[in-house]
């Protein structure tokens, strides 16, 4: 065999989740990116708690890179001058799940990303419930 079989195995997960993260978007809704954005944010986080479980220093450090660059997307595309108060207000729980995010990792605790997990899913949650 010409690939490890763990690696051939990822290498078919991250197609594979590359073209269904592909067919989600196309079409969507600006409302609709910002909960596939959510989603796989949730995800990161819940992958980073795993990995930080596991003691898997390097699926910590991937997960944690994702969910810090979702969060970035996430206030980047705030409006400030339609959103207001909301818009600020949103940035700053980006802020703060970020900072927990640098804590847990720099601890090795799971509390603080479990916190951010839980600040963002409420979000998430209310995102959802908009339709």
């Amino acid at each position: 065999m010409f690939y490890n079989q763990g690696y051939a195995g990822n290498m078919a997960a991250r197609r594979y989740a590359a073209v269904h993260s592909g067919a989600r978007t196309e079409g969507a809704t600006p409302h609709a990116l910002v909960k596939i954005l959510f989603d796989e944010l949730l995800i990161a986080l819940d992958a980073t708690v795993l990995a930080e479980r596991q003691n898997d220093r390097l699926k910590v450090s991937d997960k944690q890179a994702r969910a810090m660059s979702i969060l970035f997307a996430l206030e980047s595309s705030l409006d400030f001058d339609k959103g207001g108060d909301i818009a600020v207000g949103l940035a700053q729980i980006y802020r703060e799940a970020r900072r927990l995010l640098l804590v847990g990792a720099k601890e090795r605790d799971v509390r603080p990303v479990e916190q951010a997990r839980a600040m963002i899913g409420e979000i998430a949650d209310a995102w959802g419930q908009i339709g």
